[in-house]
């Protein structure tokens, strides 16, 4: 996993969706790298026990884990995580777009869960590509990764990953 220069040591990672299962493994393993991470999700409480993880498998320990709470469905929340990552780390070489839902309903019931799947696992997506895309091209770094996670509904599925150079 590591023979990208987007992943090495001193690199960033945020990943949203971070308090746990993949998103929380990736960050586990980006820390383990060296990378500093930024980890997001909605719940402060289960994102404070990721991020104790996470720095467990860092190098540098807490010093290189960031935790913001995001609800990414919500773009001036993501722009927000944007400017605290950039603010506080300098720069992102990799941006995992994992967050999701799965609330569950049949295709004719609970239109609330489905807009809800619809503005998390899709506009969470496209969230965090509009949002942080310019941002790291504009850095100067030559390399840099963007994964987006799928989810069982499918709606985010997308390559990963995707070298920008």
């Amino acid at each position: 996993m590591n023979n990208h220069p987007a992943l090495a040591t001193g690199r960033v990672a945020v990943v949203t969706g971070a308090s746990s299962g993949i998103g929380l493994a990736a960050a586990r393993r980006f820390a383990a790298l060296g990378m500093r991470v930024c980890l997001a999700d909605l719940s402060a409480e289960p994102l404070e026990r990721a991020a104790n993880e996470v720095a467990a498998a860092a190098p540098k320990g807490r010093k290189a884990v960031l935790v913001a709470r995001t609800d990414v469905s919500q773009l001036a929340e993501v722009q927000a995580l944007k400017d605290l990552v950039y603010a506080t780390f300098g720069e992102v070489a990799v941006l995992m777009n994992n967050a999701g839902t799965a609330p569950g309903g049949g295709p004719w019931d609970h239109i609330e869960r489905w807009r809800r799947v619809l503005e998390v696992n899709l506009w969470g997506v496209i969230n965090g590509v509009q949002t942080f895309s310019p941002a790291m091209l504009a850095q100067g770094t030559r390399h840099c990764l963007q994964c987006q996670q799928g989810r069982r509904e499918g709606a985010d599925r997308g390559a990963c990953p995707q070298p920008a150079q």
